[in-house]
């Protein structure tokens, strides 16, 4: 809603809630109050998208599917969030969410939202080529935007890679769990989701890799930092593709990524800090010749990059938009 506030062909329509119906936003988002003035939370009805093009879905996980076919059968375009259209094997869901997909035949109408690494499926040759998105997850979008690059490249091998990687808090939502308030978080750095986070089948598919994923809950609000290790494709000589240097690592990485408005290549090691509040992602790449290890780091916002600024990102390229409208770039410091 904020990003919503500030964009020149957006307007909202309405705003649901149900658990929060007829509260004003402006008391559940303070921040918004200059934005929404006295708008409420109203309890969906279909009726509701009457009068509207554009429905964005922030729901809990297996609610979308409830919704997504009567929006696309009004011929409403849908940017959803949450991870019901993720997966291109919906029976992987009830592995991984614990409950079986009940809209499979939905699924072929959404196409994957990282726009850096799958624009031609959202936008085709110039023309807009969906009318449904699923927006990526915050950390497989963090990973596959630094491993899935390599892959394509063929410089690194694509088994046995591992993604270790830190969230702030507000990636685990805005109810309140007993070791995500402030006296379990604070002064606190924990792994979580051991061998079994929901997340590893997306990293797996949107990268192209065998993944072993690793998730931890760092003391801050927002960002995710994603530390990734591959080893190096070989060529026949045996020898890494592109050598030892790992100038030439970064050089490969930030020609991949000449063209894209939100993705910054660099020397410098990526900070969450640096991308607050902004649609960036900051990567970096390393092979350590000791160990013969590819060492890549992508920082993010969480909320931003990793949902709804690339939720954003994407509506605007499937509404033949510039994909930067309403997108801020530089992030807040301190």
């Amino acid at each position: 809603m904020r990003l919503l506030h500030g964009h020149d062909s957006f307007d909202v329509g309405f705003i649901t809630g149900d658990s929060q119906a007829e509260v004003s936003v402006a008391q559940v988002y303070p921040n918004l109050v200059a934005a929404v003035s006295n708008k409420r939370f109203a309890t969906y009805n279909p009726q509701l998208v009457d009068e509207v093009e554009l429905v964005f879905l922030a729901l809990p996980h297996g609610e979308s599917m409830s919704l997504a076919k009567e929006l696309l059968d009004q011929e409403k375009l849908v940017v959803d969030l949450a991870a019901d259209f993720r997966l291109n094997d919906s029976a992987q869901y009830l592995s991984w969410y614990g409950e079986p997909h009940f809209a499979p035949e939905v699924c072929e109408d959404f196409v994957y939202g990282l726009p850096e690494l799958f624009r031609q499926d959202l936008v085709g040759d110039g023309q807009v080529a969906c009318s449904a998105v699923a927006v990526p997850g915050c950390y497989p979008t963090a990973a596959a935007l630094v491993l899935a690059p390599l892959v394509r490249m063929g410089l690194i091998q694509t088994d046995g890679v591992i993604v270790d990687a830190a969230s702030g808090v507000s990636g685990a939502g805005r109810s309140p769990k007993a070791h995500t308030t402030f006296c379990g978080v604070d002064e606190d750095f924990t792994a979580y989701g051991l061998l079994n986070h929901r997340h590893t089948p997306e990293i797996e598919q949107a990268c192209g890799v065998s993944v072993l994923f690793t998730p931890h809950l760092a003391p801050m609000s927002r960002g995710i930092l994603a530390t990734c290790y591959a080893k190096p494709a070989a060529s026949i000589s045996g020898e890494a593709l592109l050598g030892t240097s790992s100038e030439a690592w970064l050089g490969a990485l930030a020609d991949f990524y000449a063209n894209e408005p939100f993705v910054v290549v660099s020397e410098r090691v990526p900070s969450t800090k640096a991308t607050l509040g902004c649609n960036m992602a900051h990567l970096t790449v390393r092979f350590d010749e000791r160990t013969q290890t590819v060492l890549a780091l992508c920082a993010i916002d969480n909320l931003m990059k990793g949902a709804a600024g690339q939720a954003v990102q994407c509506a605007n390229l499937i509404c033949g938009l510039d994909e930067t409208v309403g997108l801020p770039r530089v992030g807040m410091f301190p």
